[in-house]
């Protein structure tokens, strides 16, 4: 399991643009299935994952608003795809392009979420990591962490109501 001492440290793992990484949560977040992509690149075993919060992959260079709109998302049943930096066990980050969706049952009640992701390209990153740091900064701005997240998220809003697109739209237009 990723500690919350774990030191972020400015090394990328790779990983190939034909792989996926594939994860399971339970309603909670807490992983009930990682492939073992996932694991190799998150540099953990399946017995360190399994019952975790996917939390544990999260860096601290993303923004606390993108997680509100992913859950705000699929906890209202919608997919979602997304630009997220994580953070492996020994500090080593990786980009992925996730796209996120409910796992619905036979009687259409959500019982947890599905991700898949894969890599995204370096002009896709270069784009998100400046507006991602723009977020950030926001959100250190503040001296409690709901408003902080609060402000940043409105101010994500602003970016997309500027260019006249839902998040949805921008990643699509970012990926080209």
């Amino acid at each position: 399991m990723v500690s919350h001492s774990v030191v972020p440290v400015d090394e990328e793992i790779a990983f190939g643009e034909d792989e996926i990484i594939v994860s399971k949560t339970d309603m909670k977040g807490r992983l009930t299935y990682a492939n073992d992509v996932f694991c190799r690149v998150a540099e953990m075993t399946t017995r360190d994952v399994i019952g975790q919060p996917h939390s544990i992959i999260r860096h601290p260079d993303m923004p606390r608003a993108v997680f509100k709109l992913l859950w705000d998302t699929i906890q209202a049943g919608k997919e979602i795809f997304a630009y997220v930096k994580n953070m492996s066990k020994t500090g080593k980050y990786y980009w992925v392009i996730a796209h996120v969706t409910p796992s619905i049952d036979e009687n259409e009640q959500i019982t947890g979420y599905h991700s898949n992701r894969r890599k995204p390209g370096r002009s896709e990153i270069e784009v998100i990591s400046a507006i991602y740091q723009t977020l950030i900064t926001e959100e250190k701005k503040h001296a409690n962490s709901k408003t902080g997240m609060e402000a940043s998220y409105a101010l994500l809003q602003n970016i997309l109501d500027e260019q006249g697109k839902t998040y949805s739209e921008f990643v699509w237009a970012v990926r080209g």
